[in-house]
């Protein structure tokens, strides 16, 4: 499931300010991105000047500009670059379930993996922090927090036909909106009481689905 989002292949980058067609000026923007990432790791997204991610990258504050309009811009699209990321694990994983006991096993796994990925990359913890104050971001998690959701809900009416449609669909985009939030609080708070947060949530929807399943 680790991935890191600042090598992920561009392929049409919406907070771009031009996407970038040949192989050099693909490399550059990529190269861009790592280093963004870099000072992030070391200083937060908030301190991180265009300047400084320029002067590490080896190129003109005006050749920066050419590609990004703002550093807005750069966080976006790490962001959506770890949500394609997450969102490709978890439909990897939920295509192996065949039953219900397999659905509310992978789902504990993939929410162990991903709290997990957030303990170990500071990277992630910034940017989803960043995101509660940026009116774009936040329209991109319930984004993604509607894709992951329909994801769960179709590997749910998959494995459990008699619920009715309606009900799995609404309680899975809750589900998946909710888990972001559990993490987001688990990762703010020492890392005892962050590991029971995260247990106690799991066992809450894990009993949504024995519910469903009766």
């Amino acid at each position: 499931m680790k991935s890191n989002p600042a090598t992920r292949p561009i392929e049409e980058e919406p907070t771009l300010r031009r996407t970038p067609s040949q192989k050099r000026s693909r490399e550059r923007v990529e190269h861009i991105l790592s280093c963004a990432t870099r000072l992030i790791e070391e200083r937060g997204s908030d301190a991180m000047r265009m300047s400084e991610v320029a002067e590490m990258a080896g190129i003109s504050i005006g050749s920066l500009y050419q590609y990004f309009p703002d550093k807005a811009a750069m966080v976006r699209i790490l962001a959506e670059r770890y949500n394609a990321a997450s969102r490709d694990c978890i439909a990897s994983e939920f295509a192996k379930v065949t039953t219900l006991a397999e659905l509310r096993s992978a789902f504990s796994a993939l929410f162990d993996t991903y709290y997990d990925m957030f303990l170990a990359e500071p990277v992630m913890r910034d940017i989803w922090s960043a995101m509660q104050a940026d009116k774009t971001l936040r329209e991109i998690e319930l984004v993604e927090s509607r894709a992951n959701g329909k994801l769960l809900a179709e590997t749910w009416a998959r494995v459990a036909p008699e619920t009715p449609r309606e009900k799995i669909e609404n309680a899975a985009f809750l589900i998946m909106h909710l888990g972001e939030c559990t993490m987001r609080l688990a990762v703010s708070v020492d890392r005892p009481e962050g590991d029971r947060i995260v247990k106690t949530y799991e066992r809450m929807i894990l009993r949504e689905f024995v519910a469903d399943a009766t």
